[in-house]
């Protein structure tokens, strides 16, 4: 038997989110959001079978993730010989999964820490207040950004779109998008999540506005009864402390009931991995490159 895949599609958003809902954890890259706006970049591709759905990436290599849905009630051994009777790679593959692997499949897994992919997980009332020493500099830049701008936060809705991407276009100027594929592909990627804003379920987001210019933002996702997952979050440098400013702005005034706030993977970069420790993460949602032999 062979898995039949096809590329994601917005049209199956509410079929996928409630075979999700089943997972017993809920890491960032198999939100909805996330699959559906980096399919294009990743060549990502879904198959359904039954009560899972399984993800394949295919680009720049053909490459699985971990299957979706209630992964303590499969067989695995009897659902992973059915669809792969040769070696196979799996990425991205959440703790709990391998745990449950390594005992039905011992003679055909091995697997290696991939700590580039490791999910950030942190307390929202630690960030929302940045009590304490070791948030002294966050408040500091908070505070200074609060004193020198007659600012404004609002909610992010489909009428803050404009203001985004006009933003978003000068955010690439600065950072010189074009010379890094990296962030060109992020700044695609973000169009293509504010083009579809209205259609997308569960997406949330906050904006800071100086003189009607917009100088912050943030595009997150509720993705399970205590955890917000950040997708995107962006800060105009030449307004000092935005970027912390709409970190702690956007949880303390979102009105979601959120104890858990996941802000994602830094796929190995020096400057974000130091970025995000430097808010003193609580856990990680720890990923495993998978063998099946």
């Amino acid at each position: 038997m062979t898995l039949d895949f096809k590329p994601i599609s917005l049209e199956r958003q509410q079929e996928y989110l409630s075979i999700f809902d089943l997972c017993p954890i809920k890491p960032s890259d198999y939100s909805f959001l996330n699959l559906w706006a980096w399919a294009g970049e990743y060549g990502l591709e879904w198959a359904w079978d039954d009560d899972l759905v399984w993800i394949r990436q295919t680009s720049p290599g053909s490459v699985y993730w971990a299957p979706v849905g209630p992964w303590d009630q499969v067989n695995w051994e009897r659902r992973l010989e059915t669809y792969f009777r040769e070696d196979t790679v799996f990425m991205r593959i959440p703790q709990p999964l391998l745990e449950i692997w390594k005992p039905a499949m011992d003679h055909r897994v091995t697997w290696e820490d991939a700590r580039d992919h490791w999910d950030y997980l942190y307390d929202s009332k630690a960030l929302i207040q940045l009590r304490g020493k070791r948030f002294h500099k966050k408040k500091n830049l908070l505070n200074q950004f609060r004193k020198l701008y007659a600012y404004e936060y609002t909610a992010f809705d489909s009428t803050m779109v404009g203001l985004a991407m006009g933003m978003q276009e000068d955010w690439c100027t600065w950072r010189d998008c074009e010379s890094s594929e990296a962030l060109a592909a992020e700044n695609r990627v973000i169009y293509r999540v504010l083009k579809k804003w209205k259609a997308l379920t569960g997406i949330v987001g906050g904006a800071l506005l100086v003189d009607g210019q917009m100088v912050a933002y943030t595009i997150g996702e509720k993705v399970s009864g205590d955890t917000l997952v950040i997708h995107f979050e962006k800060g105009d440098s030449e307004f000092k402390g935005a970027n912390q400013a709409i970190n702690q702005m956007f949880l303390e005034n979102s009105g979601i009931d959120a104890s858990v706030v996941n802000r994602e993977q830094d796929l190995g970069d020096g400057g974000l991995r130091k970025a995000k420790l430097s808010y003193h993460p609580v856990a990680f949602v720890e990923k495993y490159t998978v063998w099946l032999k």
